[in-house]
């Protein structure tokens, strides 16, 4: 159900204990493309967090997005309002651009030395919409010894993370009481594991254990499941920079048709590495893939829409450096779609069988077409007019898809 308006309003006309989770992507607090919505507050409001407390079952879980500079005033917030946090999943990606100011440009700027050989391309228009963009293809040679001396330094690092808080309603009574109560207040492991085609023996020997009079004695622990790996805090996009962190990885061992693109039904089926894809040695297998979505993923079901310029989309190279700003018009217009395959693993992670799903933050409607394709209820407040008949649309394209779960 799509409830049109503000959050914050709408969550206070919502009945107490009323949904099983929460799954949603606020604004991260940013200024995103000197836009207001990512300039609120809204994200750090604990009235807002209150709400949701209130309209949680006891014992429902909360999953917000937070980015990596402003998640501890989110994670503070959701705290402040009566949540328990319970972990922190972190989405690796390798596809971040660093904003980063060159040092050495500008001590040569501020003693007006020029740089001949500077070259600047330009996106976008001035007066239009939207700001245009300055892209550094080549920075120049150093024109003052200051300059010289500070060549190579900057302010920022490459972003390659998000953070998702892990928050959970406190309980009434135990956790076995509260599940039989409300049916929540437990995670579903074994609906999230991570799938592997390895063989492991069934138990090894591990640094838990007990201690007796003749000293400390191991505890055996079964090392795996048949069904997969217990899902882990860590969640990725499969790509090489991400994969070069990990030591038993091979570059390039995800094939191309691993990758999210319009060959993956758009998140219908999911992605998982797996054992044989990689190996599975303290390896990436060990955590859920997910790259990032796709531009047909994106649009999928918006045919009848008309096409616009999509904001604060950028083209990278493969060396991950700025390629210039997209240009062509789009049906998806929201500048930070999240994965359906990605929040389809989130949903299912969180919520009970036939359970429903809250998003505050609705956006472009993911976290709406993940929760229909695992079979649950949703709700989901938005307060942008642009993004309602996407939502509608998108809505649509997924009650008509076979519900293939991950």
């Amino acid at each position: 159900m799509l409830l049109k308006g503000n959050c914050l309003e709408l969550l206070a006309e919502m009945p107490d204990n009323s949904v099983d989770s929460i799954v949603t992507d606020p604004p991260y607090e940013l200024g995103f493309m000197g836009k207001s919505w990512d300039n609120s507050g809204i994200a750090y409001n604990v009235e807002l967090w209150s709400q949701a407390l209130r309209v949680l079952k006891p014992g429902g879980h909360l999953l917000a997005f937070g980015g990596s500079r402003t998640y501890h005033r989110l994670a503070s917030a959701v705290e402040d309002a009566g949540f328990e946090i319970r972990d922190q999943i972190m989405w690796l990606y390798g596809s971040g651009f660093p904003k980063s100011l060159d040092v050495s440009k500008a001590i040569d700027k501020a003693a007006g030395a020029e740089r001949p050989d500077r070259i600047v391309e330009t996106h976008g228009k001035s007066g239009s919409h939207e700001n245009p963009t300055r892209h550094v293809t080549n920075a120049g040679t150093p024109s003052t010894h200051e300059a010289q001396q500070w060549q190579g330094w900057g302010t920022a690092l490459k972003p390659a993370h998000e953070p998702i808080v892990v928050a959970r309603k406190p309980l009434i009574g135990t956790v076995a009481t509260n599940v039989l109560t409300y049916g929540t207040g437990a995670l579903n492991i074994d609906g999230s594991r991570v799938e592997t085609d390895d063989t492991r023996s069934p138990a090894s020997k591990t640094a838990l254990g007990v201690m007796n009079d003749d000293g400390w004695v191991a505890k055996e622990v079964m090392a795996g499941s048949e069904s997969g790996r217990w899902p882990a805090n860590v969640i990725h996009d499969g790509s090489e920079e991400v994969l070069e962190g990990f030591p038993s990885v091979k570059t390039g061992s995800i094939k191309p048709h691993q990758q999210n693109s319009e060959s993956d039904s758009f998140g219908l089926k999911g992605k998982f590495i797996t054992g044989s894809h990689l190996g599975d040695s303290g390896s990436a297998a060990r955590f859920f893939y997910c790259a990032k979505a796709s531009k047909s993923e994106r649009n999928a079901g918006l045919g009848e829409l008309p096409k616009q310029e999509q904001q604060g989309s950028y083209k990278f190279r493969t060396d991950g450096s700025l390629d210039g700003k997209e240009t062509e018009p789009k049906a998806n217009i929201h500048p930070t779609v999240k994965p359906i395959a990605l929040m389809r693993y989130l949903v299912k992670l969180v919520t009970p069988p036939n359970g429903t799903v809250l998003d505050p933050f609705l956006g472009s409607g993911t976290t709406a077409v993940a929760a229909i394709l695992e079979g649950f209820n949703w709700m989901g407040c938005e307060m942008t007019e642009d993004y309602w008949p996407i939502i509608e649309a998108r809505v649509a394209w997924a009650e008509a898809q076979p519900k293939t779960l991950l």
